[in-house]
């Protein structure tokens, strides 16, 4: 499965590459934990998996950024603790790009192998990829978010 969304920021991409750099293992995880809860709230609202419980602890592994000649990318795996090989692992890629001297596209490509063979497959395909891409989408929007208000503190100190 592949999923992909991206956002636009007034902000240029210089800056939102020193956010995303700056002590990620502190906060990226968090956000993560708040989209994955949104993605079993989604869950649980079609009758997959029973009422909400306590959220999975979601692990979040930073590869070092790569600069390319027009983006960054930062490289990551996100898992959920517990039930291994019931959730797949996400790799993606957070990407920055300019698109002018005062704006940036921030963007996320992931791919995920559904578990449990065919019937994981057929499960992806009639309802879990939709879930996923809502928890990619949510995820990056946290991101944007967060790196927008970072950039509003010191002007509201």
């Amino acid at each position: 499965m592949f999923a992909r969304y991206f956002v636009e920021l007034p902000i240029p991409a210089d800056d939102v590459e020193r956010a995303l750099s700056r002590d990620p293992h502190r906060w990226l995880p968090g956000l993560a934990e708040q989209a994955n809860f949104k993605g079993d709230r989604l869950l649980a609202e079609v009758g997959v998996g029973g009422p909400i419980r306590l959220h999975r602890k979601v692990i979040i592994e930073l590869g070092p950024v790569v600069h390319a000649t027009s983006k960054s990318f930062f490289p990551l795996r996100w898992t959920a603790s517990g039930h291994p090989g019931l959730f797949p692992a996400l790799d993606a890629d957070i990407e920055v790009a300019p698109m002018g001297p005062d704006r940036a596209q921030l963007a996320m490509s992931a791919r995920y192998v559904p578990p449990l063979g065919a019937v994981g497959r057929t499960i992806d395909r009639a309802l879990l990829s939709r879930v996923a891409e809502a928890t990619v989408k949510d995820f990056l929007d946290r991101v944007a978010d967060a790196i927008m208000s970072e950039r509003a503190a010191p002007a509201l100190g």
